[in-house]
C-alpha cells in the first residue's frame, strides 16, 4: 500500500497538471479557434516529452536518485494530469462523426507520431551518457 505522501503527492502533481491542462486548452482555444485540437495535441506532445524526460533522468541506472514521492509527483501527478489522452480519443470520435475523415487521421497520426518522438526525445535527454 502506498504511503499517505505518495497519494498526496499525485493529488498534488494531477491539481497542477489539470490547471495547466485548462489554461493551455484555453490559449490556444484562443489563438487558434476550437475547430482542430491544437491545445490538445500541444498537450499530449509535451506531457510526453515531460515523462519521458523525467523517466530517463529517474528510472535509468546511476542516474539522479529522486524520492519516489518526487518521482510519482511528476509522471503519475502532473503528467497524469496534464496529459489529455481521453480527450485525444473524443476529439479524435467527434472529428470522424462529422465526417472529417481526413482531419481524424491527421490528428490521429500527428498525435502517435509526435509523442513517440517527444517521449524519445526526454528519455534521450534524461538519461546517463
Amino acid at each position: 500500500m502506498a504511503s499517505w505522501g505518495a497519494w498526496l503527492a499525485v493529488a498534488g502533481g494531477g491539481a497542477i497538471g489539470s490547471l495547466a491542462r485548462f489554461w493551455l486548452t484555453g490559449v490556444f482555444a484562443d489563438l487558434t479557434g476550437a475547430r482542430w485540437p491544437w491545445g490538445t495535441l500541444a498537450i499530449n506532445v509535451l506531457g510526453s516529452l515531460v515523462i519521458g524526460l523525467v523517466a530517463g533522468v529517474a528510472l535509468a541506472p546511476s542516474r539522479i536518485d529522486l524520492h519516489p514521492d518526487l518521482r510519482i509527483f511528476l509522471m503519475t501527478g502532473v503528467c497524469g494530469g496534464f496529459t489529455t489522452f481521453s480527450a485525444f480519443s473524443l476529439q479524435s470520435l467527434e472529428l470522424l462523426q462529422a465526417g472529417e475523415t481526413l482531419a481524424a487521421g491527421a490528428y490521429i497520426l500527428a498525435s502517435v507520431v509526435l509523442c513517440l518522438l517527444a517521449v524519445w526525445a526526454g528519455w534521450s535527454i534524461g538519461r546517463p551518457i
